[in-house]
């Protein structure tokens, strides 16, 4: 299992969705799950600690927890199968060790509010994981300098008079 945290929550400008972003704790590799605006919002109203006038459903999850007597020990996101994540809330209820299924975005909605852990099985980062300096070299080993170089050469090659009688 690989220890994560959570890098930040990032809004899609072509949809409605959100992708959290979670990091491994021990390495440069981060892993993107895209979850729904409502998700996204339980998990940054907990982050930034925004008061609410009534408990959300993820707060009431914690609370329900919590008078049963149990104990969220983490949760694991623990595969990816047909590009969906599936995790796990791993709960002790006297001496009694639960998993309980549940989408990636609620586990670590109630995550950030029971503050433990939050795991990703090994498989599923080697699967989904990305580490930016090998996706930066591996779509383009040139420079900054010579990309916009290309750039460059592509407007100098334009030529604008064309358009003057055009309107």
């Amino acid at each position: 299992m690989v220890e994560v945290t959570i890098d930040s929550i990032r809004v899609s400008l072509m949809s409605q969705h959100r992708v959290v972003i979670l990091k491994d704790v021990d390495s440069e590799r981060y892993l993107p799950i895209w979850i729904g605006p409502c998700e996204a919002d339980a998990i940054t109203v907990e982050l930034q600690e925004v008061e609410v006038a009534r408990p959300l459903t993820h707060d009431l999850l914690k609370t329900l927890i919590t008078e049963m007597g149990a104990t969220v020990s983490h949760i694991l996101v623990n595969d990816l199968r047909d590009d969906v994540f599936y995790a796990r809330i791993v709960v002790d209820v006297n001496g009694r060790r639960l998993e309980i299924d549940s989408r990636p975005s609620d586990a670590i909605a109630l995550a950030v509010r029971v503050r433990v852990p939050i795991f990703v099985e090994d498989e599923v980062m080697d699967k989904a994981a990305i580490t930016p300096e090998e996706e930066v070299e591996a779509d383009s080993p040139a420079s900054s300098d010579e990309r916009l170089d290309v750039f460059k050469d592509f407007v100098d090659t334009l030529n604008l008079d064309d358009l003057e009688g055009e309107e």
